[in-house]
């Protein structure tokens, strides 16, 4: 190992490949070391001082037989001067010029004051001895109508100079302001905080050598986004990744990958616990009622827990990779950057849906098949139609070749009311409890001249489902205005409903809720 004191040269070492998660990088990096025999220390870099220590590792491939000793990072701080240097920017040095100029104008204003002030005084000082002076009958007025002209016009003088220094430092400050907004936005700081690669390497014989070295990085993350395009009948979805990092260096033309894993969190199998079932004879009161409730089930896919902020990604449960088809350059200045993943064009099928109960508007639904060859991760879509952009909407997670239901946005032309009305009654023998229950929907199209064509749209209601015997539900298709068209086992109600241009429909649904005397809570 060589104990001479001259500086070690510094071996480029680039960013080849960068692997992405929710809320970190895996860094790739790759060189070409020129060894000689023996144990010999290389300096190698610079990389971004937030790459995570423990996690370095370094492996040496081809050339002689050669073994890496130790790898650590060391890192340097080297200030910013107080004046831009020869490599900096024209905008930073006239950045500095303004701040210079603001300067001086600040302390010409400053003595300007001070020199009014000063006059201000002596005016008050001359006024006084005037008036002292005339009650003791002196006369001098030639002398104070000079003296009082010389004062009176050196502070019109020194006034007018203050507000042309004043309106200058007002300019001057309105331009620096904008130069330092347009600074930030095209321009990244320069790191102080740099680090280096300290790889210690120990080789049998002289020859090249290829180092590949891995490290993870903080200050990096990643969220799907989409673009559906509608045209008529054929629908394309764009896949895009989202990518943020502020890591201290940018990621010039390298492969992308995306991933969804969570190195963060914790890999454990659940615990068990010991649970203990009981049995217990009802009481003669029990025996004798059947308590209900009415309660809400949201029927939901499973997935990842909702967190408030930035939500996390989707991956249905299992760890999902996607990869930037190109190389690509995402820059380290912490804003969002757009990494094309996959882009297809399939047939697409439009309804118009309304659910009275959740909301009175008519949404454009469309249908189409998940084409892309891989998931469908959860996250906004741009909805692009006919006449340009027309919102945002949402995707949920999608496996390949899956449904796809994306909803475009409601029709203004439509207009869904909703009534309810219930009766309730008992028969006289068997006492049984009877809930009838009858819903009303009005339907209207307010169509534009020109429209001739008629326009189905899907009504869907639901009605309660009943998970025990002593509770019976029944919908009464023979006082229902039209027949349902299907009623599937959760509970909804379906009508395709045709709306000619103008048009108004109503309809009736009516449906009964009967419990035995021995049902309470109903």
């Amino acid at each position: 190992m060589s104990t001479s004191s001259e500086p070690i040269p510094v071996i480029p070492l680039p960013v080849t490949a960068v692997t992405c998660t929710e809320d970190r990088a895996h860094i790739e990096r790759t060189a070409v070391l020129d060894l000689e025999a023996g144990t010999q220390r290389l300096l190698l870099g610079p990389v971004s001082a937030l790459a995570v220590d423990r996690t370095l590792h370094a492996e040496l491939t081809g050339g002689p037989p050669a073994t890496v000793l130790d790898v650590r990072i060391v890192r340097t701080w080297t200030p910013r001067g107080p004046r831009p240097g020869d490599d900096d920017s024209a905008l930073r040095h006239h950045v500095t010029g303004l701040e210079e100029e603001r300067s001086a104008l600040e302390q010409r204003r400053d003595r300007l004051r001070a020199r009014l002030d000063l006059l201000g005084r002596l005016a008050a000082d001359l006024l006084r001895e005037i008036s002292e002076g005339a009650g003791f009958g002196e006369s001098e007025r030639d002398r104070w109508a000079r003296e009082l002209d010389r004062v009176d016009g050196e502070r019109d003088s020194h006034g007018e100079r203050l507000r042309t220094v004043e309106a200058r430092l007002a300019g001057v400050t309105a331009e620096l302001s904008e130069v330092q907004r347009a600074m930030e936005v095209s321009e990244t700081a320069h790191a102080e905080l740099v680090g280096h690669i300290v790889l210690t390497v120990r080789a049998t014989a002289a020859g090249e050598a290829e180092l590949r070295l891995n490290h993870l990085t903080p200050c990096a993350l990643w969220r799907p986004a989409y673009r559906a395009v509608l045209d008529g009948e054929h629908l394309t979805l764009d896949t895009d990744a989202i990518v943020w990092q502020r890591t201290g260096e940018d990621w010039s033309n390298v492969p992308v990958t995306l991933s969804t894993a969570r190195s963060a969190s914790a890999a454990e199998p659940p615990r068990f616990g010991e649970d203990r079932l009981t049995l217990t004879d009802r009481s003669a009161a029990e025996r004798r009622t059947v308590h209900v409730d009415l309660r809400e089930e949201e029927v939901a896919d499973l997935g990842p827990v909702p967190v408030l902020g930035l939500p996390g990604v989707d991956d249905g449960g299992e760890v999902r990779v996607l990869r930037s088809p190109a190389p690509v350059s995402v820059p380290a200045d912490g804003r969002a950057h757009r990494v094309p993943l996959s882009s297809f064009t399939t047939s697409a099928r439009s309804e118009y849906a309304c659910s009275p109960e959740l909301s009175p508007l008519v949404d454009q639904v469309v249908r189409f098949d998940n084409r892309s060859g891989h998931a469908l991760l959860a996250g906004p879509v741009d909805l692009i139609g006919g006449s340009g952009f027309l919102g945002r909407g949402t995707l949920d997670f999608t496996a390949p070749g899956a449904p796809v239901d994306l909803a475009f946005g409601s029709r203004d032309d439509h207009r869904v009311l909703r009534h309810t009305e219930e009766t309730r009654d008992t028969t006289g023998i068997t006492q049984r409890t009877v809930v009838t229950r009858t819903v009303r929907l009005d339907l209207s199209r307010f169509s534009a001249p020109g429209e001739h064509d008629d326009r189905v749209i899907v009504l869907r209601e639901r009605v309660p489902v009943s998970e025990v015997s002593a509770v019976e539900v029944r919908v009464r298709r023979d006082a229902c205005s039209p027949v349902p068209d299907a009623i599937d086992a959760e509970g909804i109600v379906r009508w395709d409903v045709p709306l000619a241009p103008g048009s108004r429909r109503t309809v009736t649904l009516v449906y009964d809720i009967s419990a035995s005397s021995k049902v309470t809570g109903l």
